[in-house]
């Protein structure tokens, strides 16, 4: 995906964030995140939006400090939130395609990068707001965006040394997006993973379905869609592979 298609979803899904939650309520619960109520939720979502912000606007070449979390609540942490994802989609907007900053993982440039970043993490702290309603509606997840965001997983958060997804033994978790063609290997071991794009020998364990069902799966916010092999990579999964802030 062109990074200014990153900066239009990036766009659309802080506002959908925003008036999921504003219907929900500072104080309803998130099904997604166990102990989290939406207040959490924004401001958690609001300072990496700022985060964010300061590294792309003030061009910081090493890791910049988060300011904190807010003690706001209902209609002026609404109104904070907006005006941290209005300034992060205007500085992405606006930024030169040259733009040197710091980044923490693989991309074409450090614009590349934090737009696509903060797009998957609007979009997965969206459906996050929207499991917090009493209407189970939510809007659709783009299956080109899905499968930008299960590579960036996969090959990028899950390829650093920190990842916790690891076996004793070798073993091969496959992952597919059943409507796009799409397919990941990701090879386990006791050291970081290693995955590929593609279908690459034999899975101990396949994980399969629509890519934004696939998307949502892997970031624990929904079941796997189908899974065939052993049940117990896929429990690995659940159980290692949450991307936790610092």
């Amino acid at each position: 995906m062109k990074t200014v298609e990153h900066v239009h979803v990036l766009d659309r899904e802080g506002r959908l964030l925003a008036h999921a939650a504003q219907e929900a309520g500072t104080g309803a619960a998130v099904s997604a995140c166990p102990g989290w109520q939406v207040r959490d939720l924004l401001r958690h979502t609001g300072m990496v939006h700022r985060w964010a912000t300061a590294h792309v606007v003030e061009g910081h070449t090493a890791p910049h400090p988060d300011g904190g979390l807010p003690d706001l609540d209902g209609t002026a942490l609404l109104d904070w939130f907006r005006t941290g994802h209005a300034a992060l989609v205007d500085a992405l907007a606006s930024a030169p395609a040259d733009l040197e900053c710091w980044t923490f993982l693989p991309a074409p440039s450090p614009l590349a990068f934090w737009a696509r970043r903060q797009a998957h993490e609007t979009t997965v702290h969206r459906v996050d707001a929207e499991s917090a309603r009493l209407s189970t509606g939510h809007v659709a997840i783009s299956p080109g965006f899905a499968v930008d965001g299960i590579d960036e997983l996969l090959r990028g958060f899950h390829a650093r040394r920190r990842s916790r997804v690891r076996t004793e033994k070798p073993a091969v978790l496959r992952v597919r997006a059943t409507d796009t063609g799409d397919a990941w290997t990701m090879r386990l071991s006791p050291d970081a993973p290693v995955t590929t794009r593609g279908e690459e020998g034999e899975a101990d364990c396949e994980l399969s379905g629509p890519a934004a069902r696939v998307y949502l799966s892997l970031w624990n916010r929904l079941p796997a869609p189908r899974l065939t092999g052993d049940p117990g990579l896929a429990r690995l999964w659940r159980e290692t592979s949450a991307v936790t802030w610092r």
